[in-house]
């Protein structure tokens, strides 16, 4: 059993890894930062803005990742961005980046940073590229050839269909759906594919008449990787997803035996007056990375989102506030972790030579490496402490803001900084601060019904 939960969370790390041994020099492009003009200087000579200002400059610039610096034949989402490097991996599309480019530009029309007709095009390009790219069983891969629409194998047997970035990628299928439906003619035809796409996903299949899920499938490998999908984690939306096919969905008893365990899920356990409330798999004591708290969350509202086990609202916001009190104790003593820099989650990482790495940071892995999206990505959860960390950020912008937003992780201990961009990082900033404001892409995905009839069935 412990080798078991070990496995699981490395591969959790795996699954989520971009590669290691990018080492580099970086020559930095000074962006524009819109607000500026209102800015001023405290009295220590520090750039000041507000906090409306500084939320918009976040959305606005790291919005570029996904229109600025997409693959350039399929409109997707690259699976990084290295500014000094931009060749690097140019045509590698990540499955699940691109859901959340998907919901990005929703966010980008209602903010006025690009037109809706742009968009439209933008996500025709996309919807196309889907529609014709390499499916299994109607899951897509992990990684994506941009130029060809082939399978890119993320390893040696994980060369096939990924059920959880389908998910994250039918997540922004079903706002793009429920944003164009009752548009124009164009509008109206985009809304249908984009519905087509994520009900040709066959869910019941990745449970091989089992009442589980199975992440991988592969025509060369069948299930070999043989990883079920159970909580607590990041899957929790490929569940949600399974429930709403209406042609290809699964039954309660799936849901219950394998994202529940049976009630299994839950946890006893307490961190800084905080419940966790469930057990986050192979991190039980202070909870594992935070972008378990965003990737299942950025449709799917948590506001009132409750099973017959537990309050997904009450997880989140405890999982983050313990992410936060473990760095404002900061028992590793690194430098300027506190009240207004914190958040560890999955992200590039300092190797031990100083090369870039990637790891999946938490309390019970901490390498005194701060991943901006970490508190950015919280804001709905922590408004005041996120944003505290927000104007750290800000206040440090000269070496952490980039042309695509601010950079992917750094570290004051080691004076690093990783100069460097990934969607997945990317994506929940603008969306999870939308959500914040207004609240837009999750009154897009519960509106569904499709989604309601998914929730109803699985009790919540």
């Amino acid at each position: 059993m412990i080798k078991n939960t070990i496995y699981f969370f490395l591969l959790i790390t795996m699954v989520l890894s971009c590669g290691e041994g990018d080492d580099y020099t970086y020559i930095p492009i000074e962006p524009e930062l819109p607000g500026n003009g209102s800015g001023s200087d405290n009295d220590d000579g520090e750039p000041t803005i507000s906090d409306e200002e500084l939320l918009d400059l976040v959305q606005e610039e790291t919005f570029k990742y996904f229109w600025d610096f997409a693959e350039e034949h399929s409109g997707g989402a690259k699976e990084r961005y290295h500014p000094n490097d931009p060749g690097r991996d140019a045509n590698v599309v990540t499955t699940g980046g691109t859901g959340f480019g998907l919901m990005a530009i929703l966010v980008a029309i209602e903010r006025g940073f690009v037109s809706r007709s742009e968009a439209v095009e933008r996500l025709s390009l996309i919807l196309d590229f889907l529609e014709n790219a390499d499916r299994f069983h109607g899951a897509w891969p992990h990684w994506i050839d941009g130029s060809t629409g082939a399978v890119i194998p993320f390893s040696d047997l994980d060369d096939g269909g990924d059920l959880v970035e389908t998910a994250f990628l039918a997540q922004g299928l079903i706002c793009v759906k429920e944003y164009f439906k009752n548009g124009s003619d164009a509008e109206q035809a985009l809304a249908q594919k984009a519905d087509v796409l994520w009900k040709g996903v066959e869910w019941e299949w990745y449970a091989q008449n089992q009442n589980v899920l199975y992440w991988h499938w592969s025509p060369n490998h069948g299930f070999d990787i043989n990883l079920q999908l159970k909580g607590y984690n990041e899957v929790l939306i490929a569940y949600v997803m399974a429930a709403a096919s209406p042609d290809h969905g699964i039954e309660k008893e799936v849901y219950t035996n394998g994202w529940a365990s049976g009630g299994g899920i839950l946890s006893g356990n307490t961190q800084y007056g905080y419940p966790l409330l469930v057990r986050h798999n192979g991190a039980e004591q202070f909870g594992g990375p935070l972008f378990w708290a965003h990737y299942s969350y950025l449709g799917l509202d948590p506001r009132n989102l409750s099973d017959e086990y537990v309050d997904y609202w009450d997880v989140n916001v405890n999982h983050t506030m313990i992410n936060y009190e473990y760095c404002v104790a900061n028992p590793g003593n690194f430098q300027d972790y506190g009240q207004n820099c914190w958040g560890l989650t999955a992200s590039y990482s300092r190797n031990n030579d100083g090369s870039i790495g990637y790891d999946a940071h938490s309390p019970s892995n901490d390498k005194g490496v701060i991943a901006l999206t970490a508190a950015i990505s919280s804001m709905p959860y922590t408004p005041e402490q996120s944003l505290e960390a927000l104007h750290y950020f800000y206040k440090n912008k000269d070496d952490l803001l980039g042309p695509a937003g601010f950079f992917d992780a750094f570290s004051p201990e080691y004076d690093w900084v990783a100069e460097a961009y990934l969607a997945i990082d990317q994506g929940p900033q603008v969306i999870m601060i939308e959500n914040y404001r207004t609240g837009l892409l999750w009154h897009l995905f519960m509106a569904n019904e499709d989604v309601q009839a998914g929730l109803a069935k699985l009790g919540f």
